[in-house]
Formats: C-alpha cells, structure tokens, sequence
C-alpha cells in the first residue's frame, strides 16, 4: 500500500488565507476558488457555519459568497445536498496526476490530505485570525482507493451522483482522473475488524495530525523517526535531497517542498507505517 500526503485547500496563492483551525479544536479546509464551477461558497454548509459568509470574514471581503469554489477533495457528506449513493471522492489531473499514476498508485492506496491552517476566533457575526496564531502544516482528512476513472471526458463515464465535481465539467486533459472511496477502509495486516468508512475527515486537531515542528515555519515538518530516508528506502517523493532531512531522537525533520502536491511513500520499505496509519485514525 502507499501513502499519499496531499496538499489541498487555500494557499498563499489559492485563497491567500490558511484554512481555520477552530476554538473547539474542528478544522476545516475551505476549496480554492475557481471560475468554471457551478457551486459558490454561499452554497456550502459546515456544521453551522455557511462556507459564503466564513471566506468573506477570513479574507475580509476579497473572496466573496457568491464566488464559485473548487469543491475537492470532496469528503463531507453534509456541506451540499447529494444525490443518492453518493460517495467521496478526489480529483487530480495535469503534472500532479503525471506524478500519481508514476508512482504506481492505484486501488487501495491511501491519500491523507493536509493544508495550512490557523487558529481563528469569533469577531462579531464572523470569524478573524487570532492575532499571532502560528501557521501549521495539518492532516484533516483521508480516502483510500476504491475505483479510479480516468479520461478527458469524465462527465461521460462518471456515475450519476458524481457529475457536479469539478473534474466531471469538461475542459481538461486526457490525464483527468477521479479518485472514488472505497466503501470501508481495509489496511494490510490488521488484526481486528476496521469500521471505518474510506474516506473522511478528522473531527477534531489532535497532535498526531500535525505535521509542522514546535516552533518552526509551516513548511518545516516534525515526523515519526521511521519516515527517514534510510538503508536504500526510497524517500518520501519530492524529498530526495538529503540535506532537507535531519534525525533527533524519535523525529526526523523534513523541510517540505514548496512545489508538489502529492507526496508519495511506498509502505513495503516502510512498515511502520501501518500502526502509525492505524492510531492517526483511531483505529
């Protein structure tokens, strides 16, 4: 099985804000916006915040409700109503699926997907950053492969209930692919019964999600001692370049890429993996 650390959400670049870590400890990763899209942000719902009001507090008005989102990974049943059998998915496609497909991804794999947040706080009737508030590198979410299509014209092969994604609207290359859940999450040589879904996000921050070091930039990551590079295992793609690694104690350090949104680890030369797999989901 491999693991895929995926980079989703706003970006100093998409959206210009960190997603919101909030009060209660939920988080939340707001879709980039973009224009070929049928959904606005005033149309998505998380819990009982509307997404339309929440991005023009965060980004005091430069993003507005009625602007149209990039509505993917798509994991939260509730944030839009569904058609029936609807399951999560994920789309990918140009340089970033050229990288996926590469290296071998396929059915049973699992994305976790990070982004940058920050902790806000109630400001009137919307939310504001909390003054100060340190950037973090987080994992919110996860889907394990079940089914994979692929092809310029998705709309035409897609299910029914998966038409309104972003990657079933036309216009993109022949690389273009969906990444549907799987029904349930099946791991390799788990010992007890597994009973949660494919895909779907953490409820709450907890410490094990977050990949950004005590005290440091976002980008400079704190990881379990077995994700170093060593004895012939290939890195973590992207980080080839040993100088971005370093070992203390039970950690190794990374310094992330900045370019790249799928970061791919082959779990035969990483076993460990699966019982750090396991507690990140509770299971």
């Amino acid at each position: 099985m491999k693991i895929i650390l995926s980079r989703k959400g706003f970006d100093s670049s998409a959206g210009g804000v960190a997603s919101p870590l909030f009060p209660d400890g939920s988080l939340l990763s707001l879709p980039i916006p973009e224009q070929r899209t049928k959904v606005r942000y005033g149309d998505l719902h998380w819990q009982n915040l509307n997404l339309g009001s929440l991005v023009e507090s965060l980004t005091r008005g430069r993003i507005k409700r009625y602007t149209t989102a990039h509505l993917d990974p798509d994991l939260y049943h509730a944030v839009v109503s569904r058609q029936p059998d609807w399951r999560p998915l994920f789309g990918q496609d140009g340089a970033a699926q050229s990288h996926l497909a590469n290296q071998g991804v396929g059915v049973g794999d699992l994305f976790l997907f990070f982004g940058w947040f920050r902790a806000v706080e109630k400001q009137g009737r919307g939310y504001r950053f909390v003054p100060n508030a340190p950037d973090y590198h987080i994992m919110y979410g996860w889907l394990q492969v079940g089914q994979i299509l692929q092809g310029e014209q998705l709309q035409e092969i897609a299910p029914a209930w998966a038409l309104d994604h972003p990657h079933c609207l036309g216009g993109r290359s022949e690389r273009n692919t969906l990444y549907i859940a799987a029904p349930a999450l099946r791991l390799p040589t788990a010992q007890a019964e597994i009973t949660q879904p494919g895909a779907g996000i953490f409820p709450n921050c907890h410490e094990r999600q977050i990949l950004t070091a005590p005290a440091a930039l976002r980008t400079q990551w704190r990881l379990p001692r077995w994700f170093y590079p060593e004895a012939g295992r290939p890195p973590l793609t992207y980080h080839t370049d040993p100088t971005r690694w370093r070992v203390d104690g039970d950690h190794a350090y990374l310094l992330s890429a900045a370019r790249g949104q799928e970061f791919v680890l082959d779990t035969t030369y990483y076993p460990e993996a699966l019982p750090w797999i396991r507690a990140l989901l509770g299971i």
